[in-house]
C-alpha cells in the first residue's frame, strides 16, 4: 500500500467514517488478496473517499490525465498527492490515447492491487443508473480478475453535484458489495463485452435499487475522475 495511501486510512479514513457513519454491506466479498475490479455505481464525489474508506486494503482509483500534468505549485500539489495515492491517470480524450489507462491498470491487477471503476463513465444527473460502457468487462477480460459489484446510496445528499465539500447528516450512506463476477474465459468480442456489461450493471442495479436507463449518461463539461475509457 502507498505511504501516503496508508497515512490517509490512518487520518481521513477514521474521520470519514466518524462523520458519515456509512453502513457497510457484503465486506465479505472483498478478497483478502489478489487483484479485482470494484465496479459501482457513480452519484456523488464522495463515492470515491467512501469507498476507499470502508474497503481494508489499497484501492486504486482512475483519475484525469489532466491532473497529472498541471503547472505551477496548484499542479505540482495535484501530480504528488495522486502518485502517492497509486491513482491511475486516464485520458479522457478516448481513442487510442485513452487505452494508456489499460496499459497501466492491467500490470496493477495481475500484481494483486485492486483497481475501482465507474462503468457509467460519469456521475449519474439524476439518481438513476445508466448503461455502463463495456471497458470494465474489457479491462476484467485482459486482466482475468473478478469484477466486485458495488452499489452505494445516500452520496448524492451528502453532496450533490456542483458542491465542493461533503456535508455530514444530509442523509444515510449505505455502500454494499455484491458477490464477484468471474468472466474468466469470456470473449472480448463487442457482442460479449455487451452482454458481460449489462450482467455487471444489473448487479449493481440490485444493490442499489435505482431506476435503469438503458442509455448512456450525458457527459458533463467537466467530468468527474473515476469513469473508464469506453
Amino acid at each position: 500500500m502507498p505511504l501516503l495511501y496508508t497515512i490517509g486510512k490512518l487520518t481521513v479514513g477514521p474521520t470519514m467514517r466518524l462523520a458519515f457513519r456509512p453502513v457497510v454491506e457484503g465486506l465479505e466479498h472483498v478478497p483478502a488478496s489478489g487483484g479485482a475490479i470494484f465496479a459501482g455505481n457513480h452519484l456523488s464525489v464522495a463515492d470515491e473517499l467512501l469507498l476507499a474508506t470502508v474497503v481494508p486494503r489499497h484501492l486504486a482509483f482512475w483519475a484525469k490525465s489532466e491532473y497529472f500534468t498541471g503547472t505551477g505549485p496548484k499542479g505540482t500539489l495535484s501530480r504528488v498527492v495522486l502518485t502517492g495515492l497509486g491513482a491511475i491517470p486516464v485520458e479522457r480524450s478516448g481513442g487510442r490515447a485513452a487505452l494508456s489507462a489499460f496499459d497501466a491498470a492491467i500490470p496493477a491487477l495481475r500484481a494483486g492491487d485492486l483497481v475501482a471503476v465507474y462503468p457509467e463513465g460519469t456521475r449519474s444527473p439524476d439518481g438513476r443508473l445508466y448503461r455502463g460502457r463495456t471497458g470494465t468487462a474489457r479491462l476484467a477480460v485482459a486482466a482475468g480478475v473478478p469484477v466486485i459489484p458495488v452499489g452505494v446510496t445516500g452520496t448524492d445528499k451528502a453532496q450533490p453535484i456542483g458542491t465542493r465539500i461533503p456535508r455530514p447528516g444530509r442523509g444515510k450512506i449505505v455502500i454494499r458489495f455484491g458477490k464477484p463476477l468471474d468472466f474468466t474465459g469470456r470473449s472480448d468480442d463487442r457482442t460479449s463485452l455487451r452482454e458481460m456489461t449489462d450482467e455487471m450493471m444489473a448487479e449493481i442495479q440490485k444493490l442499489t435499487g435505482q431506476e435503469y436507463v438503458p442509455r448512456y449518461a450525458p457527459r458533463r463539461v467537466e467530468p468527474t475522475a473515476g469513469g473508464t475509457p469506453a
